[in-house]
């Protein structure tokens, strides 16, 4: 049998609970498919959330689980495998059931890919670290370390010497010659000392993150390793229904309009589910955008129908 609900919410994170109590309480019979993979699982909590500073992220989602509940939100846990389009959508779950949604918000997020360096993923979350804006208070005046991945990785180390003077920038496998003049000044106005050579290993003592050591042998006394993760949007369901993608630095992301809406007809999105940058707070404002348009959608298509009978 096939379950029909006015909207099927993929992604149970912040993007995806917010959307689903506000279609909740608007009445209108939600479905929130959750795979139990945030991308902030790994860190102890979340920070700039404005009354949420400080929450763990398992706890504010586990909070949103329960006010969607309260409306009558459906939250399963399982994976969206397939999804089709036809009058309405068709969607397929990991579990064997099909249900079909009259909209749809997609809000599955995306995976950070770490550099290959050994203790960076078993750190990461805790002193290895990749935004200032959610760790860097926490970690303010100690000794950072940035690993670069990129020419890029130049503007990481100069964002976090906001937070502390004595920065490392270790260029790991990139060459000195490919950053400009202009980065080169700019690492030396900041204080920030150049580090050439490849990164070996994170040094941990009693679990504990106390340097890098470089493929030489040499190493630096660090208490705080920044590093920027490769981006891997998980737009697979979004392609496979024929939304356009536009290309960023951070992957290819999804066109939306201002309240999420895709290039395919139905299709809402929300949260990192569009772009690299989506905090917490973006993404919960993000539900919230995408939700209300549908209601509004729903009430127009459903008015202009009656009226033409």
């Amino acid at each position: 049998m096939t379950d029909t609900y006015a909207v099927v919410v993929i992604g149970g994170g912040a993007a995806g609970l917010s959307a689903g109590l506000v279609l909740g309480r608007a009445r209108h019979r939600t479905l929130v498919v959750d795979a139990g993979e945030p991308r902030n699982a790994p860190a102890a909590h979340m920070q700039g959330y404005l009354s949420r500073d400080g929450m763990p992220p398992a706890e504010f989602l586990a909070i949103g689980r329960e006010e969607i509940a309260r409306y009558g939100v459906e939250l399963v846990r399982d994976r969206v495998v397939e999804v089709a389009r036809g009058e309405d959508f068709t969607v397929v779950l990991a579990g064997g059931r099909t249900v079909r949604a009259r909209r749809l918000v997609v809000a599955t997020g995306l995976k950070d890919e770490l550099p290959a360096v050994a203790g960076v993923a078993e750190r990461f979350g805790r002193d290895v670290l990749h935004c200032p804006f959610c760790h860097g208070w926490e970690v303010r005046d100690q000794p950072f370390g940035v690993l670069a991945t990129s020419p890029a990785s130049v503007h990481q180390a100069l964002i976090v010497s906001q937070w502390s003077k004595d920065v490392r920038f270790f260029l790991h496998t990139v060459a000195e010659e490919e950053l400009s003049d202009q980065d080169l000044r700019r690492l030396a106005a900041a204080g920030v000392d150049v580090v050439p050579g490849e990164v070996a290993e994170l040094v941990v003592e009693d679990d504990r993150l106390t340097g890098v050591r470089l493929a030489d042998g040499t190493a630096h006394a660090r208490s705080v390793v920044f590093v920027a993760p490769r981006a891997v949007p998980q737009t697979g369901l979004l392609e496979r229904l024929g939304a356009e993608l536009h290309e960023t630095p951070f992957g290819a992301y999804p066109v939306v309009d201002p309240t999420g809406l895709t290039t395919v007809p139905g299709v809402w999105a929300a949260g990192n589910a569009i772009g690299f940058t989506e905090q917490v707070v973006h993404a919960a404002s993000g539900g919230y955008r995408a939700a209300s348009a549908i209601v509004g959608d729903l009430l127009m298509t459903d008015l202009d129908a009656a009226a033409q009978v």
